[in-house]
């Protein structure tokens, strides 16, 4: 049995990671920040599709102590933990000429730093068994860039060289430790965005269609896996082919 903690999986991408590792039959913590009841919602649902051991654990990411103590909890309720999954993120979009220190400050803050601490911790457990999967949830414009996202798209980039960094110094360990990046999922930042601005998007996508949070759990999950040993260090784009690179 496998250990996993997904960051950020109370809804979104994190949700239908959470939920396919379960599937898959992970013993699976579901993190959240604020969303406690969606977090056991999912909890409860891991539970139905097999989950062997499921924790709830609430933290706020940007505070520095937290990223030891969620890994600490972790090991203790699922009595391992042999997954890391840094999906956890937020936005505070705006163009750079208003964009204010705060802002980018929280970004890096929570998308960047805190994934720095959370590896450092998981890593240190990871040796021991010399066996452990690091997967970092990017985005597709931290490869492109995106107008009105500096803070955002400067800390998914940075998670990216982090990803190819840890692959190097642990590889040899049996640790693999990869991104993946996504473009355009369905999720309700997509469905809020005004009809037009939707069709722009979706106008810019060769596959045409928006793509859904289980397509990228999948990816995640095969990450996850013994099949993926030999893939590290690797930051692989899902997004219907917008950036092809």
């Amino acid at each position: 049995m496998k250990h996993v903690l997904v960051t950020g999986s109370s809804r979104g991408i994190g949700r239908g990671i959470a939920l396919e590792l379960a599937r898959r039959g992970y013993a699976l913590a579901v993190h959240y920040a604020r969303g406690e009841a969606a977090a056991r919602e999912v909890a409860a649902e891991a539970e139905r599709l097999g989950a062997p051991k499921v924790a709830v654990l609430g933290a706020d990411l940007s505070q520095k102590e937290a990223a030891a103590d969620l890994v600490a909890r972790t090991h203790a309720e699922l009595g391992g933990l042999d997954v890391l999954v840094n999906n956890a993120g937020i936005t505070r979009d705006g163009l750079l000429i208003r964009m204010k220190d705060e802002d980018w400050d929280a970004v890096l803050e929570t998308n960047l730093s805190a994934v720095f601490r959370l590896t450092r911790e998981a890593v240190k457990r990871m040796m021991k068994a010399r066996w452990g999967r690091i997967v970092n949830v990017a985005s597709v414009v931290g490869l492109m860039g995106n107008p009105g996202q500096a803070n955002y798209v400067a800390a998914k980039a940075g998670l990216i060289g982090f990803t190819k960094t840890i692959a190097k110094e642990y590889g040899g360990r049996g640790i693999t430790a990869n991104a993946v990046a996504p473009g355009f999922i369905e999720s309700d930042m997509t469905a809020a965005l005004p009809e037009k601005v939707q069709q722009e998007y979706l106008n810019a996508i060769p596959a045409g269609r928006f793509g859904r949070p289980e397509e990228v759990a999948e990816l995640v999950a095969f990450l996850a896996s013994d099949a993926a040993a030999y893939i590290n260090g690797q930051t692989i784009a899902i997004d219907g082919g917008l950036y092809p690179h």
